[in-house]
């Protein structure tokens, strides 16, 4: 167990026996009241956000998650395929537990899978991947006094905005965590 001030952004905790990945935490001490700590919380079953008060004092536990390395093998409408590169068994992940994620999921790449009691939840993302552009509109000519971003559709779906250079079938690095475009590839 961890004190409820402990508790950082990105950490797994466990509530009622059931995991919460903590999206955001603000520490406030208001004056002559007790300090708090209230997290933004996200289940990993149900996919339900809330926001929970802790006193300070309070103890919550850490959610005790598996990561098994798997490749993600292809998309069947809301499912979503992956394997475990050591023993070769496969698994399906529904696209709703999966959430945004599924926009940075490109078929035949590794990642961690997080499971919580044998059951899959979720899949831990690199930092950044590399889409292909399948839809933007061309470059206006005269536009070089100032960035310009343009709208861009990526190969899964993706909608991000890219510098007017951007072409139809370049390859650019996305940011999984902001799904902003840093560059070109």
């Amino acid at each position: 167990m961890i004190q409820t001030t402990q508790i950082k952004k990105g950490m797994a905790i466990k509530l009622d026996n059931e995991p919460y990945k903590v999206l955001a935490v603000q520490h406030i001490a208001p004056g002559n009241w007790r300090a708090m700590v209230v997290c933004k919380l996200r289940n990993l079953i149900t996919g339900n956000s809330t926001e929970i008060r802790f006193r300070s004092e309070e103890r919550v536990d850490e959610a005790d998650l598996e990561h098994v390395t798997m490749d993600f093998l292809y998309a069947d409408g809301e499912d979503y395929h992956f394997m475990d590169v050591k023993t070769f068994d496969q698994i399906t992940i529904r696209a709703q537990d999966l959430g945004d994620n599924v926009f940075y999921l490109i078929p035949n790449t590794q990642l961690e899978v997080q499971f919580f009691e044998q059951q899959p939840i979720g899949v831990l993302l690199p930092k950044t991947v590399v889409l292909t552009v399948v839809q933007t509109d061309p470059a206006l000519k005269d536009a070089t006094a100032a960035a310009q971003m343009k709208p861009a559709v990526l190969e899964t779906g993706l909608k991000i905005g890219v510098p007017a250079f951007v072409e139809n079938q370049d390859k650019v690095r996305v940011d999984t965590i902001t799904g902003e475009y840093l560059e070109r590839v």
